[in-house]
């Protein structure tokens, strides 16, 4: 079974995400800070990461490439509720998939 985590202080999107996902064989967690993501990131291996930026306690997004560098098989996803105009940026030069929020749930399977 594929794990996923979901670091987003938006509790509804966690639990679409984790119905959509728990109805395909996936094991979904979330984390609603920045610290929160780190500690369950160093406790468990995931497989992908779907991480928001604004968040409580900072920017996910700035946090990505060094989360890319210690997790490297991580399939990493940034989240975003502002309009994207790449679906793929380089953060330190580091490629990343961009999905927008709302979030198609057909597609989302397709950034893994």
């Amino acid at each position: 079974m594929r794990t996923v985590l979901v670091v987003d202080d938006e509790i509804d999107f966690f639990l679409l995400i984790k119905d959509y996902l728990g109805q395909r064989d996936y094991q979904v967690f979330s984390a609603n800070t920045l610290a929160e993501g780190w500690k369950m990131l160093e406790e468990k291996k995931f497989d992908v990461l779907l991480l928001d930026n604004n968040l409580p306690d900072g920017f996910g997004w700035k946090q990505a490439p060094e989360i890319q560098k210690r997790f490297p098989d991580l399939r990493i996803t940034l989240i975003s509720a502002y309009e994207s105009i790449f679906l793929v940026t380089t953060l330190e030069g580091v490629p990343f998939r961009i999905m927008e929020k709302p979030v198609s749930l057909e597609t989302l399977i397709s950034y893994f």
